[in-house]
C-alpha cells in the first residue's frame, strides 16, 4: 500500500491563493465606485445577457470578477438570502454587511476544505440615505472581507488600475465625471495589451441611484450612456427622464420633462366653444375627407 504525498498546510494555502489569483487577472476588470449621488458599477463586457454586475436588493447591488459560473452562484445565493430574510423579519434588516459576511462563510469553507479555492472577487454596495452611509464590501477568493472607502477594483490588472484610481478619484465627483473616470482606467488594463479605448458597446454600467425611492439600482446603457460619456457636456444630450410622461423627475440628472400646456380656463360670462378641438391635419377639428 502506497503512502500518500504529504503536503504542509502551508504550502496548500499558498498554492490554493496562488492558483485564485492567477486566474482571476486573466478576467476583464471591474471598477465600483462612489459618486455624489450613489455608487456606480463599470465593467468591460461586451455580452448583453451574461452580467458582472446585478441587483441583490432593494439598495443593495453585486459585482463579480472571475469564472462566471461561480459568481453566478454566490449571486442567486444572496438573493435568496435577502428575500429569506426581508421577508421573515423587515427590509430594512437586509444590509450589505450582512450580506458580505454570509458571502464570507461560503468562501472561506471551500478555500479551506475543497481542493480547488473559488476563482471569483465580489464587491457587495449599498447606497445610503447620505454619502457617509455608503457601504462597499470587497471579498476575495479566500473569504476575505475589506471594507473599502471610495472605490474598488476587482480581476485584470488591478493594482495598476487601483494605483490610477488612488491619483484620480476624490469625493463628490459627478455620475459623468466618475464613469469617465472609471472607463479610461479600465482602459489602461494591459493584460490584453496596450492602452484602449472603451466604447459603450463593450461595457457594462449601473448604479445604485440615492434618489430613488426604495429599488435603488439601474442599468445605464444606450443613449444615455453615450451621453454621459460624452467629452465635450456630458448633461447636454441625457434624457430628461426614463418616464416619459410630462413633469416627470429624473434622478439622474434632477431635472424635469417639460410640463404639457395647460389648456386656458374660460372667463365667467365668455362663451363657451362647442367645437371640437382641432388636431394636427385636421383643419376642421374632424377627420380628413
Amino acid at each position: 500500500m502506497s503512502m500518500p504525498f504529504y503536503v504542509p498546510p502551508e504550502q496548500q494555502q499558498k498554492d490554493k491563493a496562488d492558483y485564485a489569483r492567477r486566474n482571476i487577472a486573466r478576467g476583464r476588470p471591474v471598477i465600483v465606485l462612489a459618486y455624489d449621488n450613489g455608487i456606480a458599477f463599470v465593467a468591460e463586457n461586451a455580452s448583453r445577457s451574461l452580467h458582472k454586475i446585478s441587483e441583490i436588493y432593494d439598495r443593495i447591488a453585486f459585482a463579480a470578477a472571475g469564472r462566471y459560473n461561480e459568481f453566478e452562484n454566490l449571486r442567486v445565493a444572496g438573493v435568496r438570502y435577502a428575500d429569506l430574510r426581508g421577508y421573515s423579519y423587515d427590509r430594512s434588516d437586509v444590509t450589505a454587511r450582512g450580506l458580505a459576511n454570509a458571502y464570507a462563510q461560503i468562501m472561506g469553507n471551500v478555500f479551506t476544505q475543497d481542493s480547488k479555492p473559488m476563482e471569483v472577487e465580489i464587491a457587495v454596495a449599498e447606497v445610503g440615505r447620505t454619502p457617509e452611509q455608503d457601504q462597499i464590501y470587497r471579498l476575495t477568493y479566500d473569504g476575505s472581507v475589506a471594507d473599502e472607502q471610495g472605490f474598488v477594483v476587482m480581476g485584470g490588472q488591478a493594482d495598476t488600475i487601483t494605483t490610477g484610481m488612488q491619483e484620480r478619484w476624490q469625493p463628490g465627483l459627478t455620475l459623468s465625471a466618475a464613469l469617465t473616470l472609471a472607463v479610461e482606467m479600465l482602459g489602461r488594463d494591459h493584460s490584453n495589451g496596450a492602452d484602449r479605448t472603451l466604447t459603450p458597446d463593450r461595457l457594462e454600467v449601473a448604479v445604485l441611484d440615492r434618489a430613488r425611492p426604495r429599488r435603488a439600482f439601474r442599468r445605464l446603457g444606450g443613449h444615455l450612456l453615450e451621453a454621459l460619456l460624452a467629452p465635450d457636456d456630458p448633461t447636454t444630450d441625457v434624457p430628461s427622464s426614463d418616464d416619459a410622461r410630462p413633469g416627470a423627475h429624473d434622478t439622474l440628472t434632477g431635472e424635469q420633462s417639460p410640463q404639457a400646456p395647460a389648456k386656458p380656463v374660460p372667463a365667467p360670462g365668455d362663451p363657451v366653444s362647442t367645437e371640437p378641438d382641432q388636431q394636427p391635419g385636421h383643419p376642421e377639428g374632424g377627420p380628413d375627407a
